[in-house]
C-alpha cells in the first residue's frame, strides 16, 4: 500500500523533484523524503497563491484607468470652477 502511494507520488514528480527526492532519500527514509518534498511543494503553492492576489488582472487595470480618468476630470472641473469664481469675484469689486 505504502509503496503504491510512493510510486504515484514519484510518478507525478518532475526531473528536478526526482533529483531532490533521491538526495533526501539517500539521507533519510523514503517516507521522510516524501514528507520533505510534499512540505516544499505545499509551501511553494502557498507562496504562489499569496502572490497571485497581488497581481492586477485586465479588469482591475481597466477599472483603475477609469477611476484615474474620472478623478482627473473632477480635479479639472474643480480648478476651472475655482478660477471662474475668483475671476467673477475680481470683476464685481
Amino acid at each position: 500500500m505504502l509503496s503504491l502511494v510512493l510510486f504515484q507520488i514519484v510518478k507525478t514528480m518532475s526531473t528536478l523533484e526526482l533529483k531532490v527526492y533521491e538526495i533526501f532519500k539517500s539521507k533519510f527514509s523514503e517516507q521522510d523524503a516524501t514528507t520533505v518534498i510534499e512540505y516544499f511543494e505545499s509551501k511553494t503553492e502557498q507562496k504562489i497563491l499569496q502572490k497571485k492576489d497581488i497581481f492586477l488582472t485586465k479588469d482591475d487595470k481597466v477599472e483603475l484607468i477609469k477611476t484615474i480618468y474620472i478623478v482627473g476630470i473632477v480635479q479639472f472641473l474643480a480648478i476651472v470652477g475655482s478660477v471662474l469664481l475668483i475671476i467673477s469675484y475680481m470683476i464685481r469689486k
